[in-house]
């Protein structure tokens, strides 16, 4: 149930807070190459940011043959699972929600990793004291650009789309919210670029978490609500 007098913000994690974007475009560029799919590595890149069912439909086709689908998700979560231990924070990230947090804001993040990768995002964060509640692959019945992550990160978290704003690191980030009237930041540390976020609609774009947190009282999340 929704508390119509809170406020809160909704943040993707890959590519967003956590530096992930290059290690999965490499992992699926490799999950590929060894089942014969030659995918050059920018085509995969601009996918990111999509489930994985929509990012091979839209590398390989939608009317492929998906016997197969199964076998590539296995081989990118394994190449990527590699990195696990390695995976670090964007700059800022950490004090962006921490200063979100102090500002009485509900910090939630709205990812659609699924649920073995959000642990490892989560521990790479590390400030599970300041987020309010998490959703995963497994709260969404279909990806981004579609908007129903969004839709689970508000119905857990109790806010409203009135009184939101998410921050996003891609197109399909942008789409997702625009579809539901939600406001999105942009940030080009998932390796889009800000004429590209900006023309997907985003209200602003930043460098990455420590350039919003510095434009923080001016920017969508200081007049959220």
């Amino acid at each position: 149930m929704s508390d119509d007098k809170r406020r809160g913000v909704l943040f993707d994690v890959d590519g967003t807070l956590v530096d992930t974007t290059y290690l999965h475009t490499v992992s699926w560029w490799e999950a590929l190459r060894q089942a014969d799919h030659r995918v050059p590595m920018a085509r995969i890149h601009r996918s990111i940011g999509m489930g994985s069912d929509k990012l091979l439909d839209h590398l390989l086709g939608a009317e492929r043959d998906r016997d197969a689908d199964g076998r590539l998700r296995d081989a990118h979560d394994a190449l990527y699972g590699e990195y696990w231990e390695r995976l670090a924070p964007l700059p800022g990230a950490r004090e962006l929600l921490r200063a979100c947090a102090e500002r009485g804001l509900r910090v939630v993040l709205a990812t659609s990793a699924a649920e073995h990768e959000v642990t490892a995002l989560r521990a790479a964060l590390d400030v599970d004291d300041v987020i309010d509640s998490v959703t995963s692959s497994a709260d969404a019945q279909e990806s981004k650009p579609a908007p129903d992550i969004l839709v689970a990160a508000l119905d857990q978290s109790g806010l409203t789309a009135e009184r939101v704003v998410f921050v996003g690191d891609s197109v399909w980030d942008v789409a997702a919210a625009g579809k539901l009237d939600i406001p999105c930041i942009g940030l080009t540390c998932g390796g889009t670029g800000r004429a590209e976020l900006a023309g997907a609609g985003a209200v602003a774009v930043y460098d990455d978490p420590a350039a919003l947190l510095d434009a923080l009282p001016d920017s969508a999340i200081g007049t959220v609500g």
